[in-house]
């Protein structure tokens, strides 16, 4: 049980600390992340432990797109659902469940030979 209250608390400041990170991008930057922020925490599932770990990631990216003077746009091309969606694509989401189950109804019924 401390273990778990040990790494709840480092991720918290590890999670602050991007968040520090993200208010010095520059403003478009910043407009995104803060988006595509919102729009993957909702998809988490779990502890959120590797979504702290790819918005480190994010965060490393848009560091070095500014840095090098790109767009953001750039970076994540137009489709930036799409950029998100494939950037926690290997992560675990809410919706694992139920896509989970989906898929195992049907196999289970049509495997068996049940379905017409």
């Amino acid at each position: 049980m401390a273990t778990f209250i040990q790494k709840m608390i480092e991720d918290k400041k590890e999670y602050k600390g991007q968040m520090a990170r993200a208010e010095v991008l520059p403003e478009d930057y910043r407009f995104v992340f803060k988006k595509i922020h919102a729009y993957i925490w909702g998809k988490a599932a779990g502890d959120g432990s590797d979504m702290i770990e790819a918005q480190g990631a994010l965060l490393d990216l848009f560091e070095a797109g500014s840095a090098e003077g790109r767009q953001v746009l750039e970076v994540t091309g137009r489709d930036v659902a799409g950029f998100a969606d494939e950037f926690v694509r290997d992560l675990k989401q809410w919706t694992d469940a139920y896509r989970n189950r989906l898929n195992r109804a049907v196999s289970d019924k049509v495997e068996k030979g049940g379905a017409q």
